[in-house]
């Protein structure tokens, strides 16, 4: 796995999208937090040699990132066919020693026959669905023994109780900001900050 720092400098390279869809909370996962993530992940040795499955992959940050980290097997699953070709795009110029597989299907339920694979994703934060993110984690308790996915900051006791009620747990947990640019029009800031937090789950 190459450095933290030098993994954040590659994957500011990850283009956003032109037109992110409200609906879908179309968000680009900064560089600095995916690297954070993906180098956390690898310390435990969660990424070499496992299969990485990213749900709702987006512009394909966490997927791409996972390439650097010498895993078996990278897919990157998402039910937008634009977001998916922008992925596409951005392995091109960022990705690492391993191709993604990118497949077209609803994250929450993954056209996927694995088990015992880790899990990254950047789920909706319910903004526009309400616990939209609770569908991501149902996802990840199926196929994962080990899974990372990011929240929106307060999340903590849903998640564990969620965790605790599918044979999981959580182990881990860290907050992060997402400094996100004006991109909709109910945006009413140039910019803002946005704090989320970061959760590590065993599944059993």
């Amino acid at each position: 796995m190459v450095s933290r720092r030098d993994l954040a400098r590659r994957l500011e390279s990850v283009a956003d999208f032109e037109e992110p869809s409200v609906s879908l909370e179309q968000y680009l996962t900064p560089a600095e937090v995916a690297a954070h993530l993906l180098h956390f992940a690898s310390t435990r040795d969660d990424l070499a040699g496992r299969t990485v499955v990213d749900l709702g992959t987006g512009t394909g940050m966490l997927a791409i990132g996972a390439t650097h980290a010498d895993p078996a097997r990278v897919v990157g699953i998402d039910v937008d066919p634009d977001a998916l070709a922008l992925a596409c795009e951005n392995e091109r110029r960022v990705g690492g020693s391993r191709d993604v597989e990118w497949v077209r299907g609803d994250a929450t339920r993954p056209p996927l026959a694995v088990s015992g694979a880790t899990v990254v994703s950047n789920p909706p934060f319910g903004a526009q669905r309400r616990h939209a993110d609770r569908q991501f984690l149902e996802a990840a308790s199926e196929l994962a023994s080990v899974s990372y996915t990011i929240h929106n900051e307060g999340s903590q006791e849903f998640v564990e109780a969620f965790a605790a009620d599918h044979g999981g747990a959580v182990t881990h947990a860290f907050r992060t900001t997402f400094p996100l640019e004006r991109r909709f029009s109910f945006h009413t800031e140039a910019s803002t900050d946005l704090e989320a937090e970061v959760f590590r789950i065993e599944w059993r």
